[in-house]
């Protein structure tokens, strides 16, 4: 068995890249929560400017932004997970991420790092994990210190569908 199929690093080029068996992702903090994004999803790293308030829109939809010419709807990742909203005042982070052709940007307190996770580290969801967690949740992994839960951006984005509006 070579090491890429055992799920290692494999230097390419003077680089370590993922092998299949390996997933990248992005981690976010939300109320000292630890979220991974997977980082074929991500597409920008932000602190936005200013989050322009777009009226009627469901409470989880913080506003919009402007991304390099494309207006990009902002998520409160706070809101979305029956969370308060942030009482500090300080830099908001936001994660823009693509669902079909549409840029999504989440806001969430602070970003992390990238981590390589191995697949089969990735667990099912606990039973005690809130309901409305587990249905954004492809899973957990446990960490040293802390419990990451793997975000699945396509449920997350869906509340609208969901909840029925």
């Amino acid at each position: 068995m070579t090491p890429a199929s055992q799920g290692q690093l494999v230097a390419v080029s003077n680089r370590a890249v993922a092998t299949q068996a390996d997933q990248v992702f992005v981690t976010v903090y939300v109320e000292g929560q630890l979220f991974g994004i997977p980082v074929e999803r991500v597409q920008d790293i932000l602190i936005p400017e200013k989050i322009a308030r777009i009226p009627l829109a469901p409470p989880e939809v913080a506003g919009s932004i402007n991304l390099r010419g494309r207006i990009v709807t902002v998520i409160d990742v706070r809101t979305r997970l029956g969370l308060s909203k942030k009482t500090e005042k300080g830099n908001i982070m936001c994660v823009t991420v693509e669902q079909g052709a549409e840029l999504y940007s989440l806001m969430v307190d602070s970003v992390g790092n990238v981590l390589n996770l191995q697949l089969r580290n990735i667990e099912l969801n606990p039973s005690t994990l809130d309901p409305r967690w587990r249905g954004i949740s492809a899973g957990v992994v446990r960490l040293q210190e802390e419990l990451l839960i793997v975000l699945d951006v396509d449920a997350f984005l869906s509340f609208g569908e969901r909840e029925g509006r």
